[in-house]
C-alpha cells in the first residue's frame, strides 16, 4: 500500500475498528477540532493503515471514525500512545456517546 489508494484486499487485511462520538450539544466544534488533532500522528503510526474521521453532514455533532490496523496488537498500541490519551481526555468530557466495534474480515474479497 502506498498510502494514497488501496485495493479491496488491502483494504480487508488489518483490523477494523469503527467508532462513532456524539457530541454534547454546543461541544461539536470541540470534538471536531480533537478528532482532527490525531490523524497526523495516529497516521504516523507504524502499525496504523488508515485513521479516517467523517462528520454528518445532517447532524453535525455525529462523528465516525473508521480505523484500519496491521492486527490488534496496533490497536493496543495506539491506545497507549500519548496523543491518542490526550485527545480522548479533551473529548471524553464533550460527548454524550462513544463506541467503539473492533471487526475482522471474515469473507475473502474477490478479484
Amino acid at each position: 500500500m502506498d498510502g494514497t489508494s488501496f485495493t479491496p484486499n488491502e483494504l480487508n487485511d488489518g483490523f477494523v475498528v469503527a467508532i462513532t462520538i456524539e457530541a454534547k450539544a454546543g461541544e461539536a466544534e470541540r470534538v471536531a477540532a480533537a478528532l482532527a488533532g490525531l490523524v497526523a500522528p495516529t497516521m504516523a503510526e507504524p502499525g496504523v493503515k488508515l485513521f479516517l474521521p467523517y462528520r454528518s453532514p445532517t447532524s453535525p455533532g455525529l462523528f465516525f471514525i473508521f480505523e484500519l490496523y496491521v492486527d490488534e496488537a496496533a490497536w493496543g498500541a495506539h491506545q497507549e500512545t500519548e496523543h491518542f490519551k490526550a485527545a480522548v481526555k479533551e473529548f471524553l468530557p464533550l460527548v454524550t456517546k462513544r463506541e467503539r466495534i473492533p471487526f475482522v474480515p471474515y469473507v475473502p474479497v474477490i478479484g
